[in-house]
């Protein structure tokens, strides 16, 4: 985790340790998590502290909640990074990466593609078949890399 993530994880912790114990308990651990974003069941916070605290106890430690957030933050991270890219093809805002933003791309960035061959990318990342990338395809390929 980067510093910035370390940070906003350390600030939506001490937002709920109130009093300063160095824990927070089970339903303070969920506002943490929806603070940072998250939506996370009960199961699955009780899967978390499961891996991280073997003593059952019922509360976190700061050390157990960054364990426990680590590879959300970086999912998250790699998400918002990979929107802002979606965003450069997409100039038209129109949600979805059409045929003309990819060959603009292609043309920007010196890449001597064919149309056949932009089309093929778009095909093969479409699986709507509606002849467009949107977000959701635009980022499964890109995780696919």
């Amino acid at each position: 985790l980067d510093d910035e993530s370390r940070e906003e994880i350390k600030e939506a912790f001490q937002l709920f340790d109130t009093e300063g114990k160095g824990s927070i308990d089970i339903k303070e651990l969920k506002a943490a998590f929806r603070a940072l974003g998250f939506q996370v069941k009960k199961a699955e916070i009780k899967q978390m502290m499961g891996d991280v605290d073997k003593s059952e106890a019922e509360t976190v430690s700061f050390d157990d909640f960054i364990e426990m957030c680590g590879p959300k933050m970086i999912g998250r991270d790699t998400r918002e990074e990979i929107m802002k890219v979606f965003s450069l093809f997409d100039d038209d805002t129109t949600g979805a990466i059409s045929f003309r933003n990819l060959k603009r791309v292609a043309t920007e960035l010196g890449e001597n593609l064919t149309d056949e061959e932009l089309q093929e990318m778009i095909d093969e990342a479409d699986r709507d078949g509606d002849g467009l990338i949107n977000e959701d395809e635009f980022f499964r390929v890109m995780k696919k890399r």
